[in-house]
């Protein structure tokens, strides 16, 4: 799958790429009118509220901790993190059923028995972010924390692990490359469908019955389990991106359970699927403005030569040092990946410069770190296990008559990203073999303990109104909005000492910041 939008996938996981190398309804209503509850249409496996009692086969499980091994995308972490897998219902409303194993990691608290509050686990986005390679990762980030916590994250259901769906092999997945995520014409538009569809029935073919059973409601209650396994009477959490809109649904499902949440660079939950379209334009734009200003062009002109570069690569794609093109789709994604960053400003700019010199090298690049395309032309499957969850959350399936009326103020909010976003509308889903469970999901929480929101006021894939939304959704004295004027996707760890302490001070000492507190 060469054409990767829904480009809140990575979390931190994109800021970590970023320095190395997930809906909205802003569409004139309020996105209230068809939210329905977190819970999957008939055939699939969430509920909401109480369930029955679960079986003690999975609540008295014994994890069996031991060294983490390496995998084919990444080393094994040294010996401070160990590895597990818990045993959850494949289908959640059957928890005598089937089982599937998921995938755990964690390192334990480093401040002693005497000092150690609990779990703490962190989920860094997508959907489709792999935990256990990431959490070794964010382990120095996270420092400060593992005093008192043992740092725990796991590969959701669908995720690398635990049951990762692949739905294309890899060398499907280069030859879509020359799939047009803009079509022009006709047959354009067919190919762009027909990509789409195949796309669907792989995952089919690959995942069979678990497809029905990946959604942000089964993780929730996966992560409830988790809970209870690891010794836990509150859940104690940390979301990231995407992670924000699984963290409110576990708040909604289970009020009375929530410890310590913090969401960071939270997920507009009133946003359908053009919705969160939008806003992802909005977000990516405002990133790019910025980034112009910072070179000393005008954000006008300069997206607008960029729009040129780009339109110019559709007719003709760039020749690069690897032998392969530079298509228009992955231009666009090799812009977008050092936007998550500011300090991949620098790295987009000689990229730029490069493609407007006729080579592609540079920005091929760059799309290929997003896609998780090694040396060897292997890809990584988080933008598989992206789609199959989040079109079994989302209901929305625009038509392509549908999408073609959207264009134009896709095109108006974003000169450069809105097309692209515009016609993912149409694509992303399209013949899912699945039903979509809901319009947008729902995170109202009362009664749970105080959830701190993190909103960044330059976060390019979550932008921060919805930090905001958050916060109003979650319901009065729940949600408790800290903003930091700052660039980049998160804001924790980001160089904030105003952030880090407010949240430090809420996870170590239980001390809720003022709602409204702003970091500059």
């Amino acid at each position: 799958m060469a054409r990767l939008v829904r480009w809140a996938a990575l979390g931190a996981a994109a800021t970590l790429l970023a320095t190395g190398c997930g809906g909205s309804s802003d569409d004139g209503g309020d996105g209230k009118g068809s939210k329905t509850d977190a819970r999957p249409s008939s055939g699939s496996s969430g509920t909401t509220g109480g369930t029955a009692a679960l079986p003690a086969s999975l609540t008295g499980q014994k994890l069996d901790w031991g060294r983490c091994k390496a995998t084919e995308d990444s080393p094994a972490p040294s010996s401070e993190w160990q590895c597990a897998t818990l045993k959850v219902p494949l289908d959640w409303s059957k928890p005598d059923g089937d089982t599937i194993g998921l995938a755990l990691v964690r390192a334990k608290a480093s401040g002693g028995s005497g000092k150690r509050i609990g779990s703490l686990l962190f989920n860094f986005g997508g959907p489709g972010g792999s935990g256990v390679s990431t959490m070794p990762a964010y382990g120095s980030t996270a420092s400060s924390l593992r005093e008192r916590y043992d740092l725990v994250s796991w590969d959701p259901r669908g995720v690398g692990a635990s049951e990762g769906i692949r739905c294309r092999d890899d060398k499907a997945i280069q030859a879509a490359e020359s799939v047009d995520s803009t079509p022009d014409t006709p047959a354009e538009e067919q190919a762009y469908l027909q990509d789409a569809t195949a796309f669907g029935k792989g995952c089919e073919k690959a995942a069979g019955p678990l497809l029905a059973h990946v959604s942000t409601t089964d993780t929730a209650r996966d992560m409830d389990l988790m809970r209870q396994v690891l010794g836990d009477t509150k859940l104690h959490y940390f979301g990231i991106s995407y992670g924000t809109e699984l963290g409110g649904v576990y708040a909604h499902l289970f009020p009375k359970n929530v410890g310590r949440l913090i969401l960071d660079a939270v997920v507009d939950p009133t946003a359908d699927s053009v919705g969160h379209a939008k806003n992802q334009a909005r977000g990516f734009q405002l990133a790019l403005d910025n980034y112009l200003k910072s070179t000393g062009q005008d954000p006008e002109e300069g997206s607008a030569k960029i729009a040129a570069l780009l339109k110019r690569i559709d007719s003709d794609p760039l020749p690069t040092s690897s032998g392969r093109k530079l298509t228009q789709s992955l231009a666009v994604t090799g812009i977008v990946l050092p936007l998550y960053s500011e300090e991949g400003w620098s790295t987009l700019t000689a990229a730029l410069e490069s493609a407007e010199q006729g080579d592609g090298s540079e920005l091929l690049t760059l799309a290929d770190a997003y896609n998780e395309r090694n040396t060897e032309g292997n890809y990584g499957t988080t933008t598989h296990s992206q789609r199959v969850i989040s079109c079994l959350d989302g209901k929305q399936r625009p038509t392509l008559e549908e999408t073609k009326k959207l264009l134009p103020e896709f095109e108006k909010i974003s000169p450069v990203f809105g097309t692209f976003l515009g016609w993912d509308t149409a694509g992303w889903c399209h013949d899912w073999p699945v039903d979509g469970q809901f319009d947008t999901p729902e995170v109202s929480a009362a009664g749970a303990a105080p959830i701190l929101l993190v909103g960044n006021t330059g976060d390019p894939a979550t932008p921060y109104e919805g930090a905001r939304k958050m916060a109003d959704e979650l319901g009065k004295g729940v949600g408790v909005l800290l903003t930091w004027k700052g660039e980049g996707h998160g804001a924790y760890g980001s160089g904030s000492d105003c952030v880090d302490s407010a949240v430090d001070g809420y996870l170590l000492n239980g001390t809720v910041p003022k709602d409204g507190t702003v970091c500059s």
